[in-house]
């Protein structure tokens, strides 16, 4: 852990693999308060975020954008400090000298659920029209259309090499969003 003032620079944090030999995701941060930098397997520098717990967030980010995250470099706080954890996140961007693409146009990919409205199948358009109307319906075509994608995306992550068990919230099923529980 660092101190509230000393800010270590991206440059001098060693590259640490997204995922173990064994395939499990870094869980050395969990609990942890932090700012994160991620990389796909080029190294090129994806994603700069803060987090209460580093851990879980790096969970969701590999769940949403497992294609971009190979390489972290993390810093942590010892007390929570909303400014102290913006203050590195920007200092990073800049010295990065370009706005990495997951803090600019494309945040909400990595920083919100996945909405599985936008990658339903034409059969599972028609289906969803079908129930429009029927709150019931709705919901169980959405949960149904979840499970589908729910399943790509573990499929995804099993060519990755992941083999942690990872659990999304069943509850945000029913809306059609995909978010770790």
């Amino acid at each position: 852990m660092t101190d509230i003032n000393a800010h270590p620079s991206l440059a001098s944090l060693p590259y640490l693999p997204y995922l173990d030999g064994a395939g499990n995701l870094n869980s050395d941060y969990q609990g942890q308060v932090g700012v994160y930098a991620v990389f796909d397997a080029d190294k090129t520098l994806q994603f700069i975020g803060y987090s209460r717990d580093v851990a879980l967030s790096l969970k969701q980010h590999f769940v949403r954008q497992s294609d971009k995250c190979y390489w972290l470099k993390v810093v942590t706080i010892n007390r929570p400090s909303r400014s102290v954890l913006e203050n590195i996140r920007d200092a990073w961007i800049s010295e990065n000298g370009t706005m990495p693409p997951g803090n600019g146009d494309g945040e909400a990919a990595w920083t919100e659920a996945i909405n599985v409205k936008p990658l339903m199948t034409p059969e599972e358009q028609q289906q969803y029209q079908q129930a429009s109307g029927d709150p019931l319906a709705e919901t169980k075509v959405l949960k149904n259309i979840a499970r589908r994608v729910e399943a790509d995306i573990f499929a995804v992550l099993e060519k990755r090499g992941l083999q942690e068990q990872l659990r999304f919230n069943p509850k945000l099923k029913e809306q059609g969003l995909l978010d770790l529980k």
